[in-house]
């Protein structure tokens, strides 16, 4: 018996992020969500921040230019929250 294996399409058609998450609305249907801390600019950013958003590359990511922020399909299917700098002490 063999199986089928369909290539599912990972782009994002659609943002939204809350106080809580980040939501990504795929072009196959499916939708992803990780939590909003995972982005320390977007945890940090105003809700009119975040919600000026581009899709970048067809929709394989996003870019939040006022905060200067990327994120990835990829990034949230199977990456790790982005670590925030930490202050040098001079």
């Amino acid at each position: 018996m063999s199986t089928a294996v369909k290539v599912q399409d990972t782009r994002i058609k659609q943002v939204k992020v809350t106080d809580e998450t980040i939501t990504a609305y795929l072009a196959d249907g499916r939708i992803i969500a990780v939590p909003l801390a995972w982005s320390w600019r977007l945890s940090e950013a105003t809700q009119e921040q975040r919600e000026h958003y581009e899709i970048i590359g067809d929709g394989q990511g996003i870019h939040w230019p006022d905060i200067d922020e990327d994120i990835s399909a990829e990034g949230m299917l199977y990456g790790i929250p982005a670590p925030k700098p930490h202050k040098s002490a001079a």
